[in-house]
């Protein structure tokens, strides 16, 4: 009985939503199109698109981005590019990106040795201790190959690259937090 009550109350309420947006004019504002870009980021954050192992919450997006792109967008839903503390890290990140495109696509990750080169870090700022470069990386080709993707060649290691390439990308948080966006009303 308890249940149905909150069932009927749920759906008064989306109801009502649903008239309120209805009803509102339509506006052309800068306002209008940033209260748009919260409600997205709402949903991009919502916990069941995420995948939680290790203590943090991973998320692939296949939409291709520059490192830069991806980082900042990482961080805008409140995350940064994944780091990989170990190799079972490393295993459930190629699945999760198999999962997600059915192939083993090579993939932006939060390494970087854009500051100085040769002493790479993670854009989280966790400790870099793990890696899995694939043989003779990273090599700096053409001495502009500051950032990291996983998933290159058939075995599946990493590989510098040059940050302007685009991929797609997985974020990465170490607990679940709710970005503080500025809420529409």
């Amino acid at each position: 009985m308890m249940a149905m009550m909150k069932l009927a109350v749920l759906v008064l309420v989306c109801a009502a939503v649903a008239q309120t947006r209805a009803d509102a004019p339509e506006a052309a504002s800068s306002e209008s199109a940033e209260d748009n870009v919260v409600l997205e980021k709402k949903g991009l954050i919502s916990r069941a698109l995420w995948t939680f192992f290790g203590g943090r919450r991973f998320r692939y997006f296949s939409s291709p981005k520059t490192w830069d792109e991806a980082e900042n967008f990482c961080r805008s839903i409140g995350a940064n590019l994944a780091s990989v503390k170990n190799s079972l890290e490393n295993t459930k990140l190629l699945s999760l990106i198999n999962q997600q495109k059915a192939n083993y696509t090579p993939t932006w990750i939060g390494g970087s040795d854009a500051q100085k080169n040769g002493v790479w870090f993670w854009s989280d700022g966790s400790k870099y201790q793990y890696t899995n470069w694939c043989p003779k990386e990273p090599n700096n080709g053409r001495g502009q190959q500051h950032c990291l993707q996983m998933s290159y060649t058939k075995k599946r290691c990493w590989d510098d690259l040059e940050c302007r390439e685009r991929r797609p990308f997985i974020c990465a948080m170490s607990r679940w937090r709710i970005p503080r966006w500025r809420i529409p009303g």
